[in-house]
């Protein structure tokens, strides 16, 4: 695979800890963006683009053309931003084949509208496992990495990986596994997968959780850095331990604050509910499921 060198811009939404990035091949040329988000006030219910827009305003000002906008998974704790800026800056909204298990586990849970599809047809293009396909000069290539959820993708755009929530920092470790359809062992597989590829893969992680002994957020690593200092799942950590150490931190983790309004709007690519007969749209809250 060509390894053209990839530009990448990140941008941190403090409130839900998440790393939105923009990845094009050079300026003037074509691009994606990969995990944006909308602003949502929980105590409110109103949504605002404040994130989004710092995002609009990079492309434009790079006089990007927007092939993509990419989705890791459909995420708990925050509420995407995808279907405001194609609005915007356009770019086919796509996520991982998977995301139709996601849609089944969700549809009872949240009681949605009896015509909501569950086969992804929201999306604008599901990737298969390994797919590959070209973001101008780069070559792009969509990993399957199932664990946090059953539909999880990573993407290798150049020679960055942009891994979604599978793993964070080497210095906070992974990610949980505790949502339906999440399970440690397929994590621990998963990150297998992505410790194969070359060491100085450059690693780009959606969020960041500041340890108490690191001053300020970070967002790219490495495949070695991973390998050699993660301290959920190094080179030398057996599955046996691995799943162990996932499950017991796991039950210690409370729900995330945005959960109920994010997996909502994200399972819909990023668009909000349809309108209610009074022209108002709604999202539900379902009590003593969760």
């Amino acid at each position: 695979m060509n390894h053209y060198p990839a530009n990448v811009r990140a941008f941190f939404d403090p409130a839900t800890f998440t790393f939105t990035y923009l990845v094009y091949d050079q300026v003037g040329g074509r691009a994606a963006i990969i995990d944006p988000v909308l602003d949502y006030d929980v105590k409110s219910g109103r949504t605002s683009t404040h994130n989004a827009q710092q995002v609009v305003e990079a492309v434009q000002a790079l006089k990007l053309t927007v092939d993509w906008i990419l989705e890791t998974h459909a995420h708990a704790d925050h509420v995407s931003g995808a279907a405001w800026l194609q609005s915007q800056i356009g770019g086919k909204i796509a996520i991982g084949k998977g995301i139709d298990q996601v849609q089944k586990i969700f549809k009872p849970v949240f009681d949605l509208e009896s015509d909501f599809a569950t086969d992804g047809r929201q999306f604008d293009h599901l990737f298969e496992k390994n797919e590959e396909w070209g973001i101008g000069q780069l070559t792009a290539k969509a990993l399957f990495v199932p664990g946090h959820t059953p539909a999880d993708m990573a993407y290798l755009i150049g020679d960055a990986l942009f891994v979604g929530d599978t793993i964070f920092m080497p210095d906070v470790g992974t990610a949980r596994c505790d949502f339906p359809g999440g399970d440690a062992g397929t994590l621990y597989d998963s990150v297998q997968q992505l410790y194969a590829l070359p060491g100085d893969t450059r690693v780009f992680v959606c969020h960041d959780y500041l340890p108490v002994d690191r001053a300020e957020y970070q967002w790219e690593t490495t495949v070695a850095a991973q390998k050699q200092h993660n301290v959920h799942i190094r080179m030398d950590t057996s599955r046996e331990n691995f799943i162990a150490l996932r499950q017991t931190r796991d039950k210690t983790l409370a729900m995330p604050a945005l959960i109920l309004p994010s997996i909502q709007i994200n399972i819909r690519a990023g668009h909000l509910p349809p309108a209610d007969e009074n022209g108002k749209r709604f999202l539900k809250i379902p009590l003593n499921v969760l």
